[in-house]
């Protein structure tokens, strides 16, 4: 298969563009708070459940994908990418209305805490241009590469998934706290 040299260019710059602009809006944002506005705690739950619903979904996608359903898998990766933008939308807006939570264990548990906490917030920046490249890859039909690229970043979207969830249940019972 021919690679369209002009059109992966194009989707690399703005592969580069969104890796470093969504970190650095996440940042701003996180020092920003909206006035008068009710704090949305009911949000936590629900993006904890979408970071478990898309650990879930990324299994299936390889699954199926070892089953030669392509289509499937394509489908379901796609959705995976919609959940994380939903996921990343939802934090923004509990950040933005609501004051961060503390951890509240002591001794040992809350060094396992923040372990979690770094390694998901690192991964989770450094996921998303893998993601993106990836997805590209196959948008280009370029398999190989996008196979090569998928057993490294597959694991690490895992990770940040299901960090995301175990973080949530530690620092639960110290919301509103």
């Amino acid at each position: 298969m021919k690679v369209d040299l002009a059109k992966e260019k194009k989707f690399n710059k703005l592969i580069n563009v969104v890796s470093v602009v969504i970190p650095l809006v996440v940042a701003l944002l996180f020092g920003v708070k909206l006035p008068n506005v009710e704090p949305l705690r009911f949000l936590p739950p629900i993006y904890a459940s979408v970071n478990g619903l898309t650990a879930i979904l990324l299994v299936v996608a390889v699954i199926a994908v070892k089953q030669g359903k392509l289509e499937l898998h394509k489908k379901i990766m796609t959705g995976c990418i919609a959940l994380s933008l939903a996921f990343l939308v939802m934090y923004v807006a509990y950040h933005m209305t609501s004051d961060s939570t503390t951890f509240g264990g002591e001794g040992p548990i809350k060094y396992v805490y923040y372990f979690i906490l770094i390694t998901h917030i690192i991964l989770s920046i450094v996921i998303v241009p893998m993601v993106l490249r990836t997805f590209a890859k196959a948008y280009l039909q370029q398999f190989e590469a996008h196979r090569r690229l998928a057993k490294f970043t597959f694991p690490i979207w895992l990770y940040v998934a299901v960090s995301g969830v175990v973080v949530y249940l530690m620092i639960s019972p110290y919301y509103g706290n």
